[in-house]
């Protein structure tokens, strides 16, 4: 029998006549104040422009249930997509209840009604809540202290500090933040303008199917018709809906959230690293359709026949997805949190990770640095990272274009899956630099481009050493030593004549790293003013910076020459050219 779909377009007075469930699979609340802001701000500006109008908000997709509560059955809706914006709706019911004063009796009904029902013994009627959280037990309580309970919304202070503490659950925290944010927003705009049009003008399209398998497809369908849903949302209820014990599936669902919310807006990326870990190709489509068709559902291409054979899957669908994706989450955070290094011992690796970390402009060396802690752990770790990033570096700095990038990243990976051990993985092709071509690139001017700051960053590291973490600030800028553009009447023109300028300038052993934007009118003075009122104060954290500070007290053409041959052996033995 085929199961039934329904759609309908919904008021939003309607849409609070049904009864809803975040369930444990879903995403966290992650709306921060701009959204909020601009949903709040977008319904005003519609009322503003035409008070009758109607203003379309979003859609919802729903899987239904009949539930039975006492001799009462009653429908209740799993939430697959909307729940962000119906979540923030109800919490502008909540606020707009604890703004309305005590005579507004019609207003106060409304809210209390919108936002929960009042249990009546007398009619078998329990206490319900509008919207059940299921994602987490400290959720529901929130709910109930903060909006639930009446003046829950007006505890400013409580909700400051979830906000502040960093052990708070994500959901609550965006949703103390939202709560503050609709406060804010009616001190400065009127609530009668507002909610009335909210209520009775503003309308949600929603989708419901009775079976969650149709109702996932149905999930997929919005999400290739426009809808923004994350590729991350829909391989999780992909997943979700294969494990068929509950109990399970509450933990996978519980344990992705954390995955998400560790990583944040980067999750996609990081099921890209999962994903290249596994097909060790090209991505060529869709992050989901990558894991539906590469990695679920694979086939090979036999040339000669030009046909194409089902291959066993790389992952099943399921607890399987959820393990391998959970163990390389715990891998990840072994290597990128800060607090796991927290001795000399290990500051080596902290150091050449943040060092890609912020050099690279791409991140899709993580993939085979993930595959080979799978593999072998700490084993040469250190020594294959020290290869990883010369070899990211060397392709990058000769200039192989992206395609050619990304496939000696997959030989790396190919090279690990086939290792027996961790030396033969060092010892392997793909690892292999340009020694000529990077040589020359190095040698030659690098100021202006693209890779300039991962060198001179690179050599920073290489002065640095190791006995404490490699650290630089967020503003970071490159700085010539002799000047692009010496005023007519400086020492520089006596020092150096046009040739010598042309040739020198944006060489490397001319270039350094300072902590704060490029200032033309400093840069341009005379070496000894430039050095004790404009360096001196912009170099601390930048070792190399520091030395030519100590080492130079003149720069003539002779200290840059003798500097540029220090620099280019010192980076020639970071890239172990030498």
């Amino acid at each position: 029998m085929a199961q039934k779909i329904e759609s309908d377009k919904l008021l939003i007075k309607d849409v609070f006549t049904k009864w809803y469930r975040i369930p444990e699979y879903q995403r966290p609340y992650v709306w921060d104040k701009d959204q909020v802001t601009e949903l709040l701000d977008d319904v005003m500006q519609a009322r503003n422009s035409n008070r009758d109008s109607e203003y379309f908000l979003g859609s919802m997709v729903l899987k239904k249930t009949t539930k039975e509560e006492g001799t009462t059955k009653y429908d209740e809706f799993d939430l697959l997509d909307g729940q962000q914006r119906l979540t923030t709706l109800f919490l502008i019911t909540a606020v707009v209840r604890d703004l309305t004063p005590i005579m507004n009796n019609v207003r106060l009904k409304t809210c209390h009604e919108t936002i929960y029902q009042m249990a009546n013994p007398d009619d078998n009627i329990p206490e319900r809540l509008r919207i059940v959280f299921d994602i987490r037990e400290q959720v529901k309580d929130f709910v109930n202290e903060f909006v639930k309970e009446e003046n829950g919304t007006t505890k400013i202070n409580e909700l400051r500090l979830k906000i502040d503490n960093p052990e708070e659950d994500i959901s609550i925290k965006n949703m103390s933040k939202a709560i503050l944010t609709i406060r804010e927003y009616f001190e400065n705009n009127n609530v009668d303008d507002f909610f009335p049009y909210l209520r009775s003008n503003v309308l949600m399209i929603y989708v419901s199917a009775d079976d969650l398998e149709d109702a996932f497809r149905l999930f997929t369908v919005m999400n290739s018709r426009g809808v923004k849903l994350r590729n991350c949302d829909i391989i999780k209820a992909d997943n979700l809906g294969q494990i068929k014990d509950s109990k399970k599936r509450t933990e996978w669902a519980k344990k992705w959230e954390e995955t998400e919310s560790y990583f944040s807006e980067d999750f996609d990326a990081f099921l890209s690293h999962i994903r290249t870990i596994l097909v060790k190709q090209k991505a060529v489509v869709s992050l989901l359709k990558e894991f539906e068709e590469n990695i679920y559902n694979p086939k090979s291409f036999d040339r000669n026949t030009k046909t194409y054979t089902k291959c066993p899957p790389l992952l099943q669908k399921g607890e399987d997805t959820f393990k391998f994706i959970d163990k390389y989450k715990k891998h990840y955070e072994q290597l990128f949190d800060k607090e796991n290094y927290d001795s000399s011992s290990n500051f080596e690796l902290y150091n050449y990770l943040y060092l890609m970390e912020k050099g690279f402009e791409a991140d899709y060396w993580k993939a085979p640095l993930l595959r080979f802690y799978d593999k072998f752990k700490t084993n040469q770790l250190i020594l294959f990272v020290k290869a990883l990033d010369n070899k990211f570096a060397n392709d990058w700095l000769i200039g192989c274009s992206p395609t050619t990038r990304i496939e000696n990243v997959n030989a790396i990976i190919q090279a690990i899956d086939d290792a027996k051990t961790s030396n033969d993985v060092l010892q392997n092709k793909s690892l292999i630099l340009d020694e000529n071509d990077l040589i020359t690139v190095l040698e030659n001017n690098i100021y202006g481009r693209r890779f300039a700051k991962y060198v001179l960053l690179k050599l920073d590291l290489l002065y640095h050493g190791h006995t404490s973490q490699f650290n630089v600030p967020e503003t970071i800028s490159i700085e010539h030593i002799l000047p692009q553009n010496p005023a007519i009447d400086s020492q520089w023109k006596i020092d150096y004549s046009d040739i010598q300028h042309s040739e020198w300038i944006n060489k490397l052993g001319n270039l350094v790293l300072i902590s704060r934007r490029k200032n033309s009118s400093q840069s341009n003075k005379d070496y000894a003013d430039k050095k004790d009122k404009y360096f001196k104060k912009n170099i601390e954290v930048f070792a190399n910076s520091i030395r030519i500070y100590n080492d130079y007290p003149m720069w003539r053409v002779i200290d840059l020459e003798r500097n540029h041959k220090e620099v280019i052996f010192k980076i020639k033995q970071g890239f172990g050219l030498l």
